[in-house]
């Protein structure tokens, strides 16, 4: 049952059949990549947050509080660039292939999804 915002699972297979499958290899690539950099940081970030979308149009949701961020507690900004600076850089770079690996199997399909959804977690421990 669609939830209003993503398009049926059958518009959502065609899509990654046809689009979502190679689409996503070059999305995170150049994700990854931007990452590397300070200036193409801010993009790469955003990118991996719509990696997702990229691989099957699944829209993600997101707890909004009354003043319309994100509603959950977030860890302090320098220690997550700390963390992005030591850990969250490579590890995402291993989590990423690991899920596209995942995904091109099709079975993996739902594994590689919940990985996706992880991934800025994973990169700069932001929570959704």
């Amino acid at each position: 049952m669609s939830d209003g915002s993503s398009p049926s699972v059958i518009v959502r297979a065609v899509w990654f059949v046809f689009i979502g499958s190679w689409l996503s290899g070059v999305w995170l690539s150049l994700a990854w990549f931007l990452n590397l950099t300070i200036i193409g940081t801010p993009l790469g970030l955003k990118m991996i947050n719509k990696v997702p979308w990229i691989v099957s149009l699944k829209s993600r949701t997101m707890e909004v509080g009354g003043d319309g961020t994100n509603s959950k507690e977030q860890v302090s900004l320098p220690i997550r660039a700390v963390y992005f600076v030591f850990v969250g850089w490579w590890v995402s770079g291993l989590w990423m292939a690991v899920a596209w690996i995942v995904s091109v199997t099709i079975i993996g399909l739902p594994l590689a999804i919940g990985m996706y959804s992880k991934l800025p977690a994973i990169v700069s421990l932001y929570r959704y």
